[in-house]
């Protein structure tokens, strides 16, 4: 058998300039380039009278394949269930008949990428005539990486070198200063110098240019689902702005990704775009920004105010909380929020529930034993009113927050006074009313009040055109010497009793 091999392949040899078959055609599927593991077929098809194909792949005799074609016209199926780097190489099939061997094939070089990494240090998001450095990462000891741009090759290859604290070989492609040129989707790869069919081809970076619009031009970037999340959660933000941007573009600060989304027009005139985060989980948390773009440029506004989102239950403390005077107050006065924990915190931070205002970050310092921050209010407002909590964090990782302390019921009510001179000091907002009332019931008041004075016809009074206020209702008494003062301006008051 051997032996009847070694003749086909010399003969094969022989014939190959002089094909009497019609030349095959070669094809992978589902393509040339397939990712380490995978499956693949290389598929072989001919001359109708053809009945044996054969695929060999260059530089190896080991890898020679051969299939029997059982029906006249069918083509050659060589599968190959999971690829490795073994099979990366360059492919010809020809096949045979009683009348002899066909050409070659044309060539199918199968390359087959492996994992690695591609980020953009410190972003990936560039100002104009600023550099980057795009870091290319791998596991494996490649001896050389090559970058490319929209798959194009965009530079020379460089050396790897490895890395002990990471264990992975790197190459450092440092760009700039930045242009629209090098805007764009880039990749890199990794391959072997004797084998450079083998490639390791890591995920797309994209590399995008800013430029200042100002501040009017930014867009802005919010979540309605707040700013502290639960893991868990479901996050969605919002990049929205009134200028009309054809897409968004999202970043979290540190991230290797910018992740784009077209944009939607609404009624109001506005251009927004929803980023789906999904379920939320400690590596959620962090600082974000998003940008607008149009589709004939590939340059980004200005970047949108950074907003943070913080993931609770990261430390496993809970926070306690108290309030004084009293969660209860009057309008006008003021409240200490207090808060401390056993745990060692660097920050404490205050949110208030469906404000929508990102919280507020106090440094903790520690006495007594603990962690301890306090937040003051003064004079007390309606709008103050809700429910506050506590969490804590560390400097080491900011966005990560520790369990939420107990709620606190914050109540502001109207302040309302009686003097010791029956003094009644009325709102602003409460003083419309009493006057309109007032002005209703005058001729009541009227009367009472000259009858008990015995000092004026009341008929003829009755007789007069003259309207009579709250105002003139203090005229009269003061004609008839009963003493009417103001009330720090939001009333009035006697200060003598008018028998």
């Amino acid at each position: 058998c051997l032996l009847a091999c070694l003749f086909l392949w010399c003969l094969g040899d022989s014939l190959y300039s002089h094909g009497k078959l019609q030349k095959p055609t070669i094809k992978a599927e589902p393509g040339s380039v397939i990712p380490y593991g995978r499956a693949m077929t290389i598929w072989c098809q001919g001359d109708l009278d053809a009945e044996i194909y054969f695929l060999h792949k260059e530089g190896s005799h080991n890898t020679q394949r051969t299939q029997t074609i059982q029906q006249p016209g069918d083509k050659a199926k060589f599968f190959i269930p999971s690829v490795t780097q073994g099979h990366a190489g360059q492919y010809r099939c020809y096949c045979y008949s009683s009348a002899g061997w066909s050409e070659p094939s044309d060539t199918l070089e199968l390359v087959v990428t492996g994992k690695g990494t591609l980020s953009g240090l410190p972003s990936p998001v560039v100002p104009e005539g600023g550099n980057v450095t795009l870091h290319c990462t791998s596991h494996s000891n490649y001896d050389k990486f090559i970058l490319t741009k929209e798959d194009q090759k965009f530079t020379n290859s460089l050396d790897t070198e490895y890395i002990s604290s990471t264990g992975q070989y790197q190459a450092l492609f440092v760009l700039g200063p930045m242009t629209t040129n090098y805007s764009g989707t880039f990749r890199c790869y990794g391959y072997y110098k004797h084998t450079p069919q083998y490639l390791v081809r890591t995920r797309p970076q994209s590399i995008a240019l800013t430029f200042p619009l100002g501040p009017s031009r930014k867009p802005s970037l919010l979540s309605h689902q707040g700013h502290i999340l639960d893991p868990g959660m479901s996050l969605t933000l919002q990049c929205y702005s009134d200028i009309n941007y054809d897409k968004f573009a999202l970043y979290k600060e540190g991230g290797a990704d910018i992740i784009q989304s077209s944009s939607q027009w609404t009624k109001a005139g506005l251009s927004k775009a929803n980023f789906t985060l999904g379920y939320v989980n400690h590596s959620t948390g962090g600082q974000y920004r998003c940008y607008g773009a149009h589709n004939l440029s590939s340059e980004l506004s200005a970047s949108s105010d950074p907003l943070d989102i913080l993931i609770t239950g990261q430390i496993y403390d809970t926070p306690s909380l108290s309030v004084k005077p009293n969660s209860s107050v009057h309008s006008g006065e003021n409240v200490t929020l207090m808060c401390w924990s056993m745990y060692p915190v660097d920050t404490l931070i205050l949110s208030k529930e469906g404000s929508g205002q990102p919280p507020l970050r106090l440094k903790s310092k520690f006495e007594d034993q603990q962690y301890q921050s306090e937040f003051s209010m003064s004079a007390m407002t309606s709008t103050l009113s809700g429910s506050y909590r506590w969490y804590g964090s560390r400097n080491s990782s900011l966005y990560l927050l520790s369990f939420a302390s107990a709620p606190v019921e914050l109540i502001v009510s109207g302040k309302v006074m009686l003097s010791s001179q029956f003094c009644w000091h009325i709102g602003r907002d409460r003083l419309d009313l009493i006057l309109g009332l007032i002005q209703l019931l005058q001729e009541i008041l009227l009367e009472e009040a000259l009858l008990s004075l015995g000092c004026c016809d009341l008929s003829r009074l009755r007789r007069s055109a003259k309207p009579y206020t709250a105002v003139s209702l203090m005229k009269t008494l003061l004609m008839h010497g009963k003493g009417v003062s103001s009330c720090n301006g939001r009333g009035f008051r006697l200060l003598q009793s008018c028998s």
